[in-house]
């Protein structure tokens, strides 16, 4: 069975910068792809970021462009989301998935869900 357990979050002030990990376990075939996707209270979950395990090709969602990098170590089965000069609005839980082969950036391409982890940005 698939496990995937985010770590990382908690409390940052605005400008400040979080790492996320997700590691991944159980799986006895490399998946296509890792995504990250947040959700904030009352507002339905969205796309962050994805990177193709095997090939490295990142993909990155609004929220994520210019300021949000994402990786992967294959040797740890863990994927990174690296989130700088973090703002009030990406406030939220922040959610690892494996899949994407028919679609990298909705919810619907994921298969494997961890239970997320929660970021707050505030002052």
């Amino acid at each position: 069975q698939v496990q995937l357990v985010e770590s990382g979050g908690g409390l940052v002030q605005p400008g400040g910068s979080l790492s996320l990990s997700c590691d991944v376990s159980g799986h006895t075939f490399s998946p296509y792809a890792m995504g990250w996707f947040r959700q904030a209270p009352g507002k339905e979950r969205e796309f962050v970021a994805a990177i193709v395990w095997s090939g490295g090709d990142l993909w990155y969602g609004d929220p994520a462009k210019g300021r949000f990098t994402v990786a992967r170590d294959l040797a740890k089965n863990t994927g990174y989301l690296q989130m700088n000069r973090l703002k009030p609005d990406d406030t939220a839980v922040y959610y690892c998935a494996l899949g994407g082969l028919r679609s990298l950036t909705k919810i619907s391409g994921y298969s494997d869900w961890g239970q997320g982890t929660q970021v707050t940005v505030s002052s």
